[in-house]
C-alpha cells in the first residue's frame, strides 16, 4: 500500500522531470526520428525560400526539431551530417551547463570566490578587488574586468584589468569566461573534455571536444551532436528519464536575467522577449527584445559567423545553425533574427501574407567618409552609437549618411521598421 500511495508523485516527478510526448534519439547510431514538415502546415516553397537564404549567407548545417524529432534537416555545399564544425561561443552554454553539474554535486558554488580554484593573483587587481569576483561574476559576465585591453581572449593576468567593481558591468569578455575551464578542473579534478563527456555526452549521445585556439578553447562537433544538446536544454535537465543536471534552481538561473545590468543575459546564456539587451564591444542599452521576431520565451547559445542553439520551451523547438561568412560579430542576434523572419512564414496560410523580409545592404565597411545604405523602403529608424553606446550625431543625403564628427573606432548602425531591427558594426 505505501508503494501504490508513492505511484502519483512518481507520476508527476517524471511529468516534470521530461516533458511529454518528446522523442529522444538513441545514444547510439545514426538513427533519429523525423516528422514532416507538411503535418506541421509547413509549405514546401516557403522551406526552399529559407534554405535558399541559408545557403547564400554561407550556412554549413541546419535542423530544427520538434518534440524531439526533425523536421528540418539541411546541409549545405561539400558540408555533411558527418563534418565537424566549431561552437565558437555557443560553447559558452555548454560550459554553464557543466557549472551547474559541478555545482549539483558540490564540487563547488558558484557564490565561491574564483581566486578559490583560479588561486591568489589570476588578475592582477588588489587583493580586495580580486577576491570580489566569483565564479557567478564568470557565469553573468559582470567580473568588472576590463574587456578593452588588445586582446579580450588572454588569459594572462596582465591581461586581466580592474574597470569596476566586480557585479557593477555587463561586458562580454572572453578572458574571464575561459578561465571557468580552470575551475571546473580544479573543482572536478577532472580536465574539461573529460568532465563534459563523462556528465553530459555519454548521457546524450553526444560527441565533440573542446580544442584550444590561443588563450581560447573552443567546441567542435558534429551538426546532430549540437542538435542534441539543444534538446537536452529543453528538458528541464533530464535526458528521457536520465538525470543530467536535475536542478531545477540553477536551469531557471541560467535561463533568466542573470543581473539588471543586460536583461537578455542568463549564466552564458542569451533570452529573449525582455525589455532591452546588450551587445559585446558596446555599453550601449538598446530597448526591446533581442530577437523581435522569435518567440518571446525563446533563449539561445550564439557564437561567432552565426553558430545558433535556439531553444523555444513553449513550442518544445530546438533549431541549431553552423555556419560562417558573418564577418566579425561575436554574437549573431540579427541573424538569428532573421532566421525567424523566414520560420514565421512556413506556415502555408501566412507564407503570402506577410511583407517581404526586410534587408539591407550596408557599404563600404571599413568607412571612409560616408555610408551607403540600400532598399530604404519601410526604414522608420536610423540610429548610431559609438563602442562606448553614445549617440552620434549624423547627416543624411538621400540613402547616404555622413558622420558630423568622424573619429576612428567602432560605430554600431541600428536601422528599424515597425517590426523589424538590425544592427551592424561599422569601422571608421
Amino acid at each position: 500500500m505505501k508503494n501504490l500511495l508513492l505511484l502519483p508523485f512518481v507520476f508527476i516527478f517524471f511529468a516534470f522531470a521530461t516533458k511529454a510526448q518528446t522523442y529522444f534519439p538513441p545514444l547510439i547510431g545514426n538513427t533519429w526520428e523525423t516528422t514532416d514538415p507538411a503535418d506541421l502546415g509547413w509549405c514546401e516553397d516557403s522551406i526552399q525560400k529559407m534554405y535558399n537564404w541559408l545557403e547564400n549567407s554561407d550556412s554549413k548545417a541546419f535542423i530544427v526539431l520538434k518534440n524531439g524529432k526533425i523536421v528540418l534537416e539541411k546541409y549545405f555545399g561539400t558540408f555533411t551530417a558527418d563534418s565537424f564544425h566549431v561552437w565558437n561561443s555557443a560553447g559558452k552554454t555548454l560550459t554553464a551547463y557543466a557549472v551547474g553539474i559541478a555545482q549539483y554535486e558540490n564540487l563547488l558554488n558558484i557564490n565561491d570566490k574564483s581566486s578559490d580554484y583560479l588561486g591568489a593573483g589570476w588578475t592582477s587587481l588588489t587583493t580586495s578587488q580580486e577576491d570580489s569576483i566569483t565564479i557567478k561574476h564568470q557565469l553573468s559576465m559582470t567580473t568588472g574586468l576590463d574587456d578593452g585591453v588588445a586582446d579580450i581572449y588572454c588569459t594572462d593576468a596582465s591581461c586581466l584589468v580592474y574597470k569596476a567593481p566586480a557585479g557593477t558591468r555587463w561586458a562580454y569578455h572572453n578572458g574571464p569566461y575561459t578561465l571557468l575551464d580552470s575551475v571546473l578542473k580544479v573543482a572536478t579534478g577532472m580536465p574539461l573534455n573529460t568532465w563534459i563527456q563523462q556528465k553530459i555526452g555519454s548521457k546524450i549521445g553526444m560527441q565533440g571536444l573542446y580544442v584550444s585556439v590561443g588563450y581560447n578553447k573552443i567546441f567542435v562537433s558534429k551538426p546532430r551532436s549540437m542538435a542534441r544538446f539543444g534538446l537536452l536544454l529543453s528538458q528541464n535537465g533530464y535526458w528521457n528519464g536520465t538525470a543530467v543536471l536535475p536542478d531545477p534552481t540553477y536551469l531557471s538561473e541560467m535561463t533568466n536575467s542573470s543581473q539588471s545590468l543586460n536583461l537578455s543575459y542568463g549564466y552564458l546564456t542569451w533570452l529573449n522577449g525582455k525589455s532591452s539587451f546588450m551587445l559585446p564591444q558596446t555599453q550601449f542599452v538598446f530597448s526591446g527584445s533581442l530577437c523581435p521576431n522569435a518567440p518571446a520565451d525563446m533563449y539561445a547559445a550564439e557564437g561567432k559567423n552565426g553558430q545558433i542553439i535556439n531553444v523555444v520551451p513553449s513550442q518544445n523547438i530546438v533549431l541549431i545553425r553552423m555556419g560562417a561568412s558573418l564577418g566579425n560579430n561575436l554574437v549573431s542576434t540579427t541573424y538569428n533574427d532573421t532566421i525567424w523572419q523566414y520560420m514565421n512564414r512556413l506556415e502555408c496560410d501566412l507564407s503570402t501574407k506577410q511583407p517581404e523580409i526586410s534587408t539591407w545592404e550596408v557599404a563600404p565597411n571599413p568607412f571612409t567618409n560616408e555610408i551607403s545604405i540600400s532598399n530604404l523602403s519601410g526604414l522608420e529608424t536610423i540610429h548610431i552609437t559609438d563602442e562606448w553606446g553614445r549617440a552620434v550625431a549624423f547627416k543624411q543625403f538621400g540613402n547616404r549618411i555622413a558622420l558630423s564628427e568622424p573619429k576612428k573606432g567602432i560605430y554600431f548602425l541600428t536601422l528599424s521598421t515597425h517590426q523589424y531591427r538590425k544592427t551592424y558594426k561599422l569601422i571608421h
